[in-house]
């Protein structure tokens, strides 16, 4: 929280968080604490009180510096898989197209390996000697070799 907070107020950045795997619980206290602490910009009533959406949310007011990406435990693993990815391609929009400078904070990168496996042996795939799946290298090769700083941002 700490790191996120400094990078979207101090040096003007923005910050994508990737739960993967995340439990609710979890999320939802990141959430709230990004809210208190201001990294989450919300909208106030007249007595300075969060305005609540029909979801029974704050509403997210504009000029927040943050993006929240989540893949519970409950999900398929597919879903759980897409996660780190997605808020990957997040981040380099921001990054290419909007020249900024971009903080991914992904949680857990062991979970999103776990993810894969879970995706592999349902597509049948003979894991490795170590009981990963056979594309974790290129799964991961994929992953870190979009995770790079240009002459944008």
């Amino acid at each position: 929280m700490e790191l996120i907070n400094n990078i979207a107020k101090l040096h003007g950045g923005v910050s994508m968080f990737a739960g993967v795997g995340e439990r609710t619980r979890e999320g939802n206290d990141l959430y709230n604490e990004m809210i208190e602490a201001g990294v989450i910009k919300v909208e106030k009533d007249e007595k300075g009180h969060s305005k609540i959406g029909e979801n029974g949310l704050p509403i997210i007011a504009p000029g927040s510096k943050i993006g929240l990406v989540y893949g519970q435990m409950n999900e398929p693993p597919g879903a759980r898989l897409r996660v780190a990815l997605s808020a990957l391609a997040v981040t380099e929009y921001f990054r290419d197209e909007k020249n900024q400078d971009v903080l991914l904070f992904v949680d857990n990168i062991f979970r999103f390996s776990q993810a894969g496996s879970e995706v592999s042996a349902l597509l049948g795939r003979t894991p490795s000697a170590v009981g990963y799946q056979p594309t974790l290298a290129a799964e991961m090769g994929d992953l870190q070799e979009r995770i790079t700083s240009t002459k944008k941002g």
